[in-house]
């Protein structure tokens, strides 16, 4: 069956969110993937209560909120890599399978987008650092 479109959740969908601390693991030391997974889960956290809440902000914003508070909760961890940590967040990259399946997609004529809580500017930059923006024909931040 082959569908007109295909819209995609970005973060843990299209994009690693795990690999801007993969990035630097050496730097972050042997509790690095535990930081990681603070700060995904935080992040999550954050978004949902806020929802709920009523009481909006921007995912950059509970993305860096988020990252202060993994940070605290891994004292290995030096805090002083928070500036290379966000920095990374804007290039994740995007899953091994990712490129071949959307351009497979594509090339069955199918129109792409991916909507998401990200920021605009987050997913433009994640979009474009992963090399997808030749194949997504759309990006709703919402």
């Amino acid at each position: 069956m082959q569908y007109a479109a295909y819209v995609f959740d970005a973060y843990g969908t299209l994009f690693d969110v795990h690999a801007a601390v993969r990035r630097h693991a050496d730097r972050i030391g042997p509790d690095g993937q535990l930081l990681s997974e603070i700060w995904r889960a935080k992040q999550l956290e954050y978004s949902w209560v806020r929802t709920l809440m009523g009481a909006y902000a921007d995912f950059w914003q509970l993305t860096e909120q988020a990252l202060d508070f993994a940070l605290r909760k891994v004292p290995s961890a030096d805090p002083g890599l928070k500036a290379i940590l966000l920095d990374a967040y804007w290039r994740l990259d995007c899953y091994p399978e990712v490129p071949a399946v959307l351009k497979a997609l594509k090339a069955s004529g199918a129109r792409l987008a991916i909507l998401s809580n990200g920021s605009p500017e987050m997913l433009q930059a994640a979009v474009k650092s992963a090399a997808l923006d030749q194949v997504l024909d759309d990006i709703y931040s919402v």
